[in-house]
């Protein structure tokens, strides 16, 4: 098969594309046939991409979100058969679906509507998992608390704004670009907050949640939005507890875990338009370099023919 693989650890300066072993799926695994494959920049930085157990995992193949079609299952498989159509999140510390095939834990896939793009289902397996499980296994969100989301229109942040408003919460949300703000507030933000660029913004307090969508270098202002006593959630890099002590807040950070049953529920609202998927550019797999070289707004996303 062609794939899209890193001999050494690096950036996206390693990747080639080449041919490589078609895998074979163990007697729990399915053998997807990839039709999309959804990236994240920062991924090239996890130490999972490279190491399992600390033993070193190259040549690696990128990308975690994927949607196809089921090509031959495992000895133990009895939930699929040759010619589903599926989505779903490969471990971290597995190659990826950047790939014409890949192989994958039979618990990580979920049957998907036949309408449902394979673009769209890919562009939102991570986002939406992520921002799943930030607000109900993290924060634990009721209705009419108040979340603060920075990056609410980003690819996980857009899921962020949706799912907390249908959970009935008040939501504010910051954008860099005055532009995003209309788009954030038709995603269900009560209150927008324009950043630009910058890293500090006016001053806001009283939170119950604080969620940063954005990225690493989480700044002070974050730490002191939550009331006392309130939640910050940071999904790049563990927080630093000692400014969440010092403004008495509680400060977490997970790696998403997959969930069959909130798969079937993405699929499920994504067929029924329930929620908008932020897809962003797409690159044919052959040009899977330069995908990892961009850096557009929402799911950068690789099509295999």
């Amino acid at each position: 098969m062609m794939a899209l693989r890193a001999h050494q650890r690096g950036g996206p300066e390693q990747l080639i594309y080449e041919e490589a072993p078609k895998p074979v799926p163990g007697p729990d695994e399915v053998l997807i046939a990839v039709r999309a494959a959804a990236i994240t920049l920062a991924e090239l930085t996890w130490p999972e991409t490279w190491t399992a157990e600390g033993v070193d995992r190259t040549p690696v193949i990128p990308s975690h979100e994927f949607a196809g079609v089921v090509a031959e299952g495992g000895a133990n498989v009895q939930e699929f058969v040759a010619g589903d159509s599926v989505f779903g999140l490969v471990p971290f510390d597995r190659d990826g679906a950047a790939a014409e095939f890949l192989t994958v834990p039979a618990a990580c896939v979920a049957k998907k509507g036949p309408l449902v793009p394979d673009v769209t289902a890919a562009a939102a397996v991570l986002p939406a998992l992520t921002a799943w499980e930030a607000l109900i296994d993290q924060a634990d969100l009721r209705p009419g608390q108040r979340i603060l989301i920075r990056g609410g229109a980003g690819a996980v942040g857009s899921f962020l704004t949706q799912f907390a408003k249908a959970m009935g919460a008040e939501v504010t949300a910051t954008v860099r670009s005055a532009s995003a703000v209309g788009r954030t507030k038709s995603l269900g933000a009560d209150h927008v907050i324009t950043t630009g660029h910058s890293l500090d913004i006016p001053r806001v307090s009283g939170f119950d949640v604080v969620v940063d969508a954005v990225g690493a270098d989480v700044p002070e202002w974050m730490y002191a939005a939550p009331r006392p006593g309130g939640h910050l959630i940071v999904l790049q890099e563990p927080p630093n507890q000692e400014l969440a002590a010092k403004y008495g807040v509680t400060a977490t950070f997970f790696i998403v875990r997959t969930r069959r049953d909130r798969l079937q529920q993405l699929a499920a609202r994504i067929a029924n338009d329930e929620v908008e998927v932020a897809a962003g550019l797409m690159f044919p797999l052959a040009s899977g370099r330069a995908a990892y070289e961009a850096k557009p707004s929402g799911k950068t996303v690789l099509t295999v023919e």
